[in-house]
């Protein structure tokens, strides 16, 4: 007990530091903050946070409940709601979560969106870079002002090597698209959705990769016939 005692007094010290240099902790429950933690003013720190290593969180972020951070650059004005980020650099005013994973090596520039179940690995994103649900971005550039529909995949890993993808500045990439790296998508690349991209799109190009819908008359009946109902 008097060990319990003793780590839980240590904690407390290090929350009242960064309460003396005007971060604003509302409650003290289940936060954990490792001493080399540096958090600039104004910032809000919720219940159940953990923020480890030599993080560096700027200004006027919000850092919800169940946030881990772990040896990450952060700047002003950000927003990181219930997720995980790991040895990387965030920019000012981006938007992660909820539900959003940040791996190493990623750099997330100023004024990105990247919504819930997002996964980020060793990937950059440009200037106001919008990825909005149910992505995987990984091994990629990406430039300024690109949009992702949901259920994108960069298709990185073919099982033995792992590849790069390049996407250019305000490209569209439609829903459930896969990109196979290596590949490179041009600047204003409009992507339909449902694609599997293989090869380079050039600046401004439309690409659809997808097989022509053919409809079978009645077989979708047939094949049902002896399905049994639920309800």
């Amino acid at each position: 007990m008097e060990k319990l005692h003793m780590l839980e007094e240590a904690r407390l010290k290090i929350l009242e530091k960064h309460l003396e240099h005007d971060v604003r902790i509302l409650c003290a429950d289940g936060i954990v903050i490792e001493e080399d933690v540096v958090i600039g003013p104004g910032t809000v720190i919720e219940p159940g946070v953990v923020l480890l290593g030599e993080t560096i969180i700027g200004e006027n972020c919000v850092i919800t409940s169940g946030s881990r951070i772990e040896n990450c650059i952060i700047g002003d004005g950000t927003v990181i709601n219930a997720s995980q980020c790991y040895r990387s650099r965030i920019g000012n005013e981006v938007s992660i979560g909820p539900f959003s994973h940040i791996r190493p090596n990623s750099e997330i520039e100023d004024h990105v969106h990247i919504g819930d179940f997002v996964e980020v690995k060793n990937s950059t994103l440009g200037v106001g870079t919008s990825v909005s649900h149910l992505t995987y971005v990984g091994d990629s550039d990406v430039g300024r002002n690109v949009n992702f529909g949901c259920g994108c995949v960069t298709v990185n890993y073919d099982g033995v090597h792992k590849f790069r993808c390049k996407i250019g500045d305000d490209a569209f990439i439609g829903c459930n698209t896969n990109l196979v790296a290596p590949v490179e998508v041009g600047n204003k690349a409009f992507i339909a959705a449902g694609s599997t991209i293989t090869d380079g799109i050039p600046d401004g190009d439309f690409a659809i990769a997808r097989a022509r819908q053919v409809n079978k008359q009645g077989l979708g009946a047939e094949k049902l016939k002896d399905r049994k109902r639920k309800f």
